[in-house]
């Protein structure tokens, strides 16, 4: 695994701005909230329990213009396939890359997901 993926020195809130808890996001995405977790369940999307009391929650850049951000559910499989917990593959996805630039999050809401795949599937091997 990579080095930014071993020693984890910012914290999930610190890289990812805006979290929506389910209800929110379900909004978001115009399905109710039972659709969204599916989507957690068959791996589209990510949840983190965050907050007090603990509240289910998604990273909203997961979700563009009212749809799952474009090759997102692709690379969540991809990085579990690779080993990754659900906190450590969003680190992954919104921690800054020089080589790309930018995140991996960044690339795949701008319609890039090549260079993020292959990186994605070679922290596989």
């Amino acid at each position: 695994m990579s080095a930014q993926h071993e020693t984890p020195e910012t914290s999930l809130d610190d890289l990812i701005g805006s979290w929506l808890p389910l209800p929110d996001a379900a909004e978001e995405l115009g399905v109710e909230v039972s659709a969204v977790r599916r989507m957690v369940d068959d791996g589209s999307l990510v949840e983190i329990r965050r907050g007090t009391p603990k509240v289910r929650c998604v990273p909203a850049e997961l979700i563009k213009d009212g749809e799952l951000t474009p090759y997102v559910a692709g690379t969540i499989t991809v990085l579990r396939d690779a080993g990754f917990s659900d906190e450590e593959l969003l680190r992954w996805l919104f921690t800054p890359d020089d080589s790309l630039p930018g995140r991996p999050i960044d690339e795949l809401r701008a319609g890039r997901r090549g260079e993020v795949r292959r990186r994605a599937q070679a922290l596989g091997f």
